[in-house]
């Protein structure tokens, strides 16, 4: 896979990694990659990251994942906005996933939020992903 697409590569280990039932999953670390787990923390789809330095000096995050009754609690992870194709929404427009039973993660001029964050701030931005 090509790193063309750091947060794609970072939602794909994270949905193989729980697929194989794995506690934590290693992604290289970038500020948006830590921005989306914000988002993923602070809507309790993960238990939390921290940023470690590898012996070759690489700086790494390590995801908690959560599960419950042994089940993901991340059912479905899915990119929107691609690098071939990147999708834009306004405030208004920012889709609403399962009926508002799941998030979308928008980075917005007023920084990564979820969807209900970002038409509360009535801002705009590029639609990252999904998840529920």
């Amino acid at each position: 896979m090509s790193m063309n697409d750091p947060l794609g590569d970072m939602l794909t280990r994270i949905r193989n990694a729980q697929m194989r039932g794995k506690s934590t999953v290693r992604t290289p670390a970038s500020k948006l990659r830590a921005w989306v787990l914000d988002v993923l923390q602070s809507e309790g789809y993960i238990r939390g990251y921290e940023e470690v330095t590898t012996d070759a000096g690489h700086k790494e995050l390590v995801i908690g994942l959560k599960y419950f009754d042994g089940t993901p609690v991340i059912r479905e992870l899915s990119r929107v906005s691609k690098p071939g194709r990147r999708v834009y929404a306004g405030a208004k427009e920012i889709p609403q996933v399962r009926q508002g039973l799941g998030v979308s993660i928008v980075s917005t001029p007023k920084g990564v939020m979820s969807d209900a964050a970002a038409r509360n701030a009535n801002v705009g931005g590029e639609v990252l992903c999904q998840v529920f």
